[in-house]
């Protein structure tokens, strides 16, 4: 598994993690049922302390994305069992867009965007 996290990057660590595994999910490199690595080395691979991946694996817990077996480890929850109406799922998109629309930029700016980063999200999904 393959995390980066960004110094500079104003988001807290764990949300930093958190973001990444989405995208892998997203983007099929974690399917379904592949086991995430321990906390305890994702933090010293990461040179983060152990508490903070804790962290990040407990929202993915509660996001439904992973399921946390305590000493069998996570896992990569099915995609059906975290299954959210279209109102949830379209509620962050929605948010996202009204920040590009306040920040001034025109409508095919906006749907450039959006195109570039759904192909970039979805480069190497099945």
């Amino acid at each position: 598994m393959f995390i980066v996290i960004d110094e500079n990057d104003r988001r807290p660590i764990y949300q930093q993690v958190v973001d990444e595994i989405k995208g892998l999910i997203a983007r099929g490199v974690l399917r379904e049922g592949a086991a995430l690595p321990p906390v305890r080395q994702v933090a010293a691979d990461l040179g983060v302390n152990l508490n903070t991946i804790a962290t990040a694996y407990r929202e993915l817990q509660g996001e439904g994305l992973i399921n946390i077996r305590h000493g069998a480890g996570a896992v990569v929850a099915s995609r059906t069992a975290s299954e959210k109406t279209d109102d949830e799922l379209r509620k962050p998109l929605r948010a996202a867009l009204t920040q590009l629309a306040l920040a001034g930029l025109p409508r095919a700016e906006i749907m450039s965007i959006v195109t570039e980063e759904l192909r970039g999200l979805l480069k190497g999904a099945r």
